[in-house]
């Protein structure tokens, strides 16, 4: 019976030792030296500090800052972990909000939402993007035209022109990837870092 077994245990061992280390710690040597930016999760430094990732979004209240998509992430209730509370871009709870087309709650927060934006712009009709979340609740991206919807409210809190405000966002806008895959986008962080470089100048 142990001669059955034997070549059993010895195969899976060296199964497991090159399907488990040796092929992980390989792709992730290439991976690093052929992409070291985003082997290390793409991260973004200011003055040397980092200050986010370009692949996970961040929550901006000011309006002195470009405001991303809403984030539909969760996070235990400090107070009753049976419950979850709204926690912005958690990292660590990826994932929508289930909620559909005829969910009422769904439908009175896009309102309200809606509501609020068209006192920032009423002149303009509100981008999607800005009232609905990503299938991840982590989308560090909006639409060129999300950003430029909110250059009226960022350019008075700045004490800019809208132009220069503008310009930032178009500086900013990355084209789709081989000019045919995907939409174009705007980096939230990005943007409002350029901004800030742009107001400390």
């Amino acid at each position: 019976m142990l001669r059955e077994i034997r070549p059993a245990i010895i195969v899976l061992v060296v199964l497991t030792a090159i399907t488990g280390l040796a092929y992980p710690l390989a792709i992730t040597g290439i991976a690093g030296v052929i992409f070291p930016n985003q082997a290390k999760g793409s991260l973004i430094e200011k003055d040397g500090k980092v200050v986010g990732s370009a692949l996970i979004g961040q929550e901006f209240k000011e309006d002195k800052y470009f405001h991303g998509r809403p984030s539909a992430t969760l996070a235990p209730d400090p107070n009753d972990s049976s419950k979850t509370v709204s926690s912005p871009y958690n990292a660590a709870n990826s994932g929508g909000s289930n909620l559909g087309p005829t969910s009422k709650a769904l439908n009175d927060r896009i309102k309200e939402d809606v509501e609020k934006l068209k006192t920032e712009n009423p002149s303009a009709s509100v981008p999607i993007d800005l009232v609905t979340t990503s299938g991840s609740g982590l989308d560090p991206d909006i639409s060129p035209d999300a950003a430029l919807f909110q250059v009226p409210r960022v350019a008075k809190a700045r004490n800019m022109s809208e132009d220069a405000v503008r310009q930032l966002v178009t500086r900013n806008t990355q084209g789709r990837f081989a000019g045919i895959l995907g939409e174009p986008r705007v980096n939230v962080l990005a943007l409002n870092l350029a901004l800030d470089g742009a107001s400390a100048n």
